[in-house]
């Protein structure tokens, strides 16, 4: 339902009980009980409803009005009950009479919770006052009457109007609250007032009807609740001219009432004379008190406009913000829109004399101070008067502050031009106003004062502390001022002296051009002047010139030197820095880029040849490892020596970076100059070098290349490089030139790189196995894994071809860990098809870089624990190379824990890597294989039989590799080699061909 629907539903209830009570008065006191009780619960309704802050009120109102409602129907009851219990109406006339004590109690509630904390004396005055002239006319014109008819009048008729007047006097302290009243006052304020008029005519009926109607429409409109909050007061509410007028009319009361009572009771007319002069004086003294009351206003105002003055100009920072203060205040001043102008002048030096009748008017405003006259327009300064020209007077205050640093105590005079009146108003603001505006310009001043005396000595500070040389040059280029640190700088101040002689003689014509460059307009940085110092060394000098000759306070050229000779040298390093090795002082990679480019580009213009060296320093980081990095950088060091003293003047060398050095050889005919260079560089290294730990030699690989191969600089780089790698591979100590078929080479490395990258990814390859057999009886013993690589294009590759690139680049150990899990399934089927106990081992061979990788034990374990291939048929293959190298113990670690599983472990190609004998016992190793190439040489060497019988001493199994004829295996039988394996035997095998080839006439050796 809608807020307002519940108060517009009650009004017409109300309405519809005076009409029934209009037409059927006989039904007044059931009328009167039903009205009361509505009202009573129409006032806890729109309690409920709108939740005041204090419900108290409101309940002490819905009693009134049941009380009233009660004790009216009690009243009016019917002859029938009156006559049966005479009682009633007494006591219905006592239960209305407490009605009135109940809603003066509401009332009071309203009043107490709309005043909050606040006291406001001056309107419970007011209220007394309208009360009391209230009553007067009361007592008059209704009490006084019915006490003469006593007799005939009932207590209730006489005890009602007071009550009515208990309850007017609080609903009139209610509405002089201070503050803005809600609609439900003004339903309780109508309701009580009709109540009274209702009364006093000695219609009951009707005060108890407007009654309810009000309680009932004060309490269910949505603004009901604010009744009970703190009202909040507008400034200066008992000044206003309402209240003036309502104390008026109260006032007035009394003197009318005696008037009335004269006129209706033919009084001496002699009274009547005496009621009009009350009456005259009690006008005037209001209007008096009215007049005083809007002084009092203007003065608070004038108060408030000179206080927000006074802080406004506490913050002005200028003379305008003083200005714009000024004019807002005086315009504060004035009572209403009063047209008015302002002008403030402030006074200024002035180098010129003041006419006698500004100096006449100065010297009297100097002595009056700051009070202020009324003067015609006129008479002003001219430059005023034209701004003031519409106002014939004009208010003139002078601006004097006593001892003021500057001596003279005239700040300014305020001018205000308006009307004569309004002047006469303004004269005590503006004086007060003027020493305000006095004050804050004087503040101002000396702010400003101190500001520029602060800049001044900072400055100053600046100039006598900086490290920079300023200097002033006049037109004879003399010195005519030098800031102390030339002192320091030049040994002795400078001053009077002219700017060439403290310049290096080498540089004194240049200093010329450069200050008639700058008196004709020129201003710029002039780096690096040499300066005649107190040092040993040259200073150089960074100057910037500018000319001021046109400032008064300059009329010269400013000159500003700074010393720049640290930063120079101090550039110089960095720049060496930048394009040199730090360790050995040679070129860095970058000078020597930049050298090429530079000598390519003059081979170009004269056709010299121009020849690159590439210098690699063989085993070097033996020499680390070995002997620590202190010898390995004395050993760079001379290297770097030797191959710079190996090298024309024209020559450069530069140290890439470890231990790769390059050089660069120019202005050359013959090509065969650069190899003689690379020849000189050898011979050079040849001696052994000195360094803490004993001499070492210094062995170096070269690769050459020259602008008959090529002209592009990134091109040599790379040709080099190559001629570098080829050199490497034929061996130490030795250089070697780029050909174009090394390119190729290269090319065809890479492109092998990244086919077998792409078939270890893919799966393609396959294992062949070739027997182990015993030489005796020619029984299989077991096979040896080989891998294949099957190329889609240039079919099967042989590991010759394809090894030595995967060991490279790391792909030995997806492709090892392939070929051990191949074998093992291979070997898995063997055991599944041939007879129990006959199935041969496999041999696999495994790379170092295997080894190294965490994890390869556990992953030859896997391998044979999902194959199900025990241990013992299984041989893991490594090279001879890695008995020689102590420092892989983690690696034997690995070996050991392998032969404890059961797996055997054997060295292949026994011999080519120069290994002792020795080494055999103090290594994990089970089985021996002695490579094909003392097998073709053994019939003219004894080492064959040395290493057989070596290995059985040691308890070790012999294999003897490449067997191809029959000469060869009835040797080794003789010497006691137990095994063999080669084309005498088979070739490698498919699995499949395996089974066939053991089906044959070969046995399984037991």
């Amino acid at each position: 339902m809608p807020t307002r629907w519940p108060a517009a539903l009650f009004g017409a209830w109300i309405l519809v009980l005076g009409v029934v009570y209009g037409v059927a008065p006989a039904l007044g006191g059931w009328l009167r009980l039903v009205g009361g009780l509505s009202a009573a619960g129409a006032v806890l309704l729109g309690t409920r409803r709108a939740q005041p802050d204090d419900r108290r009120p409101w309940w002490l109102l819905a009693v009134a009005a049941g009380l009233s409602g009660v004790g009216g129907s009690m009243a009016s009851a019917p002859d029938v009950l009156s006559t049966r219990f005479t009682w009633m109406n007494t006591a219905g006339t006592s239960v209305m009479l407490i009605a009135y004590p109940v809603l003066a109690l509401a009332l009071g509630g309203f009043v107490l919770r709309r005043l909050g904390s606040a006291r406001d004396q001056a309107g419970l005055l007011d209220a007394l006052t309208v009360t009391s002239g209230v009553a007067l006319l009361i007592w008059t014109f209704v009490v006084g009457p019915r006490m003469d008819a006593a007799a005939s009048v009932d207590g209730l008729g006489l005890a009602m109007p007071f009550a009515d007047l208990l309850c007017l006097g609080l609903l009139i302290r209610l509405t002089t609250v201070p503050g803005r009243l809600v609609a439900s006052a003004w339903w309780l304020g109508a309701g009580i007032a009709a109540m009274l008029v209702a009364d006093i005519a000695r219609h009951s009926w009707a005060g108890q009807l407007a009654l309810y109607a009000a309680a009932g429409m004060a309490a269910l409109i949505p603004a009901m609740a604010g009744l009970t909050r703190p009202a909040v007061a507008p400034p200066a509410t008992e000044t206003s001219r309402g209240r003036l007028a309502l104390l008026a009319v109260a006032a007035l009361v009394a003197p009318t009432v005696l008037l009335v009572k004269m006129f209706r009771d033919s009084q001496v007319s002699g009274l009547v004379v005496v009621a009009g002069l009350s009456m005259l004086v009690l006008l005037l003294v209001l209007a008096r008190m009215g007049g005083i009351m809007a002084s009092h206003r203007q003065a608070l105002a004038r108060e408030r406009a000179l206080r927000e003055a006074s802080a406004a100009l506490v913050s002005a920072a200028d003379t305008e913000a003083v200005g714009l203060a000024v004019r807002t205040t005086v315009a504060q001043l004035l009572p209403g829109d009063v047209p008015h102008g302002v002008v403030l002048a402030i006074a200024i030096a002035q180098s010129e004399p003041q006419s006698p009748e500004a100096a006449e008017q100065a010297a009297a405003d100097r002595a009056i101070g700051t009070a202020a006259r009324i003067v015609q327009t006129r008479d002003v300064d001219w430059a005023v008067s034209v701004r003031l020209t519409q106002f014939t007077e004009t208010l003139r205050c002078p601006m004097v502050l006593q001892d003021r640093p500057t001596g003279d105590p005239l700040v300014g005079v305020l001018h205000v031009g308006a009307p004569g009146w309004a002047l006469e108003v303004l004269r005590r603001s503006v004086e007060v106003l003027a020493g305000q505006v006095a004050l804050a310009l004087e503040r101002i001043a000396l702010s400003h004062e101190v500001t520029r005396r602060n800049s001044e000595t900072y400055f100053r500070t600046l100039v006598q502390n900086t490290a920079d040389v300023i200097t002033i040059v006049d037109e004879q280029d003399r010195i005519r001022y030098a800031s102390p640190s030339a002192v320091g700088l030049f040994g002795a101040d400078p001053t009077g002296v002219r700017l060439p002689d403290v310049i290096h003689p080498g540089d004194r014509e240049r200093l010329a051009e450069v200050l008639a460059a700058v008196r004709d307009g020129e201003s710029r940085l002039h780096p690096d002047f040499r300066a005649v110092g107190n040092r040993p060394a040259d200073i150089l000098l960074e100057m910037h010139c500018r000319d001021l000759r046109d400032d008064p306070s300059v009329a010269g050229l400013v000159i500003t030197m700074r010393d720049v000779t640290e930063r120079r040298e101090l550039e110089r390093e960095l720049t060496h820095q930048a394009f040199h090795d730090a360790m050995t002082g040679l070129a860095n990679r970058v000078l020597f880029h930049d050298r090429l480019r530079h000598a390519l580009a003059r081979s170009a213009r004269d056709g010299s040849v121009v020849g690159v060296l590439f210098i690699d320093l063989d085993d070097f980081k033996i020499v680390n490892d070995t002997l620590g990095h202190a010898a390995g950088d004395q050993l760079l060091i001379a290297v770097a020596q030797r191959i710079a003293g190996a090298l024309r003047a024209d020559d450069t060398a530069a140290r890439l970076g470890g231990d790769e050095f390059a050089a660069l050889v120019e202005n050359v005919n013959d090509p065969g100059a650069v190899e003689e260079t690379a020849n000189r560089i050898l011979a050079a290294l040849a001696e052994p070098v000195q360094t803490d730990a004993k001499p070492l030699f210094a062995v170096a690989s070269i690769g050459i290349t020259t602008t008959l191969e090529s002209n592009d600089a990134d091109e040599l780089l790379r040709q080099a490089d190559l001629g570098l790698y080829v050199a490497k591979g034929a061996g130490k100590n030795q250089w070697r030139r780029y050909q174009k078929h090394l390119h190729d080479e290269m090319v065809a490395r890479l492109e092998l790189r990244s086919a077998l990258d792409h078939a270890v990814n893919e799966g393609h390859f396959l294992l062949h196995y070739q027997p182990i057999v015993d030489l005796v009886t020619g029984a299989a013993a077991g096979f040896e894994a080989l891998v294949r690589w099957h190329h889609p294009r240039q079919g099967i590759i042989t590991p010759d071809q394809f090894i030595e690139v995967a060991e490279e680049s790391g792909l030995i150990v997806p492709m090892g860990r392939w070929v051990l899990e191949e074998a093992l399934r291979t070997v898995a089927e063997w055991r599944r098809v041939l007879p129990p106990g006959r199935a041969p081992y496999v041999s696999v061979n495994v790379s170092v870089r295997q080894f190294r990788e965490t994890g390869f034990v556990e992953q030859v374990r896997n391998a044979l624990h999902h194959t199900g291939v025990p241990p013992q048929a299984l041989m893991l293959e490594i090279t001879e190379t890695l008995l020689m190298k102590d420092d892989e113990q983690r690696v034997w670690a690995d070996l050991l824990a392998l032969r404890e599983m059961g797996v055997r472990i054997a060295i292949d190609d026994f011999g080519t890597g120069y290994s002792s004998l020795g080494y055999l016992r103090q290594r994990p190793i089970d089985v021996v294989k002695i490579d094909k190439t003392f097998i073709d040489d053994m019939e003219s060497s004894p080492l064959v039989s040395g290493i057989v019988s070596l290995a059985q001493s040691l308890g070790m199994i012999v294999v003897a590799e490449g067997i191809e004829d029959v000469m060869h295996r009835d040797l080794l039988v003789r010497l006691g080699c137990p095994l063999g394996q080669g084309f005498l035997f088979s070739s490698p095998l498919g699995p499949t061909e395996v089974l066939a080839w053991l089906a044959g006439s070969h046995a399984i050796a037991v």
